[in-house]
């Protein structure tokens, strides 16, 4: 009947994703599948945020915790994070995993000046987001919702080739869940995923040090920075 989908145990579709993942590495040994330890899936600042940012819109709220048994339970046998698109290899109750997209917008220009402007301020700052770390400081414009760095809803996009008609299914909840835990390993990418280029917040805080030294080259300051430090600080 249309709509009625067959109970399978969630011991079987274990079964059916280790088989699958097994399947894929003897054709691709580069797949990249999603590993959770423990109770969480987020265990760092950047994956908790992520995922708590999903969490926190009306239109994701109920929808996105359909995924989340699927990528504890090791149901996303691939996620690849790209320029602006996540793509992903979920198993689901069949034999044969689903493929995911998701594509996500570019930061726009506007939100683009103002982590500009307001990291240009600290080259503390920036060399902990180079590292991958997170500045406490900058905590509110990565957060603030729907002003913030981290996309809405209406910033997102995405297909599933599975036969569920929902908006979002359990395998697109399950990437998003995924994007998650891959920002704990590496933070980075989430500036590669909205396109942000790291190295001009660097240059640009430079240029800004620089000229406000230039300014004060007159004064003696202990706050006067070599080039050599500063070129063994940001390994330039």
């Amino acid at each position: 009947m249309w709509g009625y989908y067959e109970y399978v145990p969630v011991a079987q579709k274990k079964a059916n994703a280790q088989r699958a993942l097994a399947k894929l590495k003897k054709k691709n040994p580069g797949v990249c599948p999603v590993v959770i330890t423990g109770n969480k899936i987020a265990k760092t600042w950047w994956g908790g945020a992520w995922n708590k940012n999903l969490e926190s819109y009306a239109d994701y709220s109920n929808r996105i915790g359909r995924g989340r048994s699927y990528v504890k339970n090791g149901f996303v046998l691939d996620l690849k994070i790209e320029a602006e698109t996540v793509t992903a290899i979920v198993a689901g109750s069949g034999r044969n995993p689903y493929h995911v997209k998701i594509s996500i917008n570019a930061l726009s220009k506007t939100k683009w000046l103002k982590i500009t402007n307001l990291c240009g301020r600290s080259i503390e700052g920036i060399d902990q987001l180079a590292q991958g770390k997170f500045p406490k400081e900058l905590e509110t414009l990565f957060t603030q919702k729907g002003e913030g760095l981290f996309p809405s809803p209406e910033e997102i996009k995405f297909s599933c080739d599975c036969p569920d008609w929902a908006s979002m299914c359990k395998h697109v909840a399950a990437a998003l869940y995924g994007v998650g835990a891959r920002l704990d390993e590496d933070p980075t990418f989430f500036f590669k995923l909205r396109n942000i280029e790291i190295e001009a917040l660097i240059k640009k805080s430079i240029e800004e040090k620089m000229e406000n030294m230039l300014k004060n080259s007159g004064k003696k300051s202990k706050r006067v920075i070599k080039d050599a430090d500063l070129g063994e600080l940001f390994g330039i």
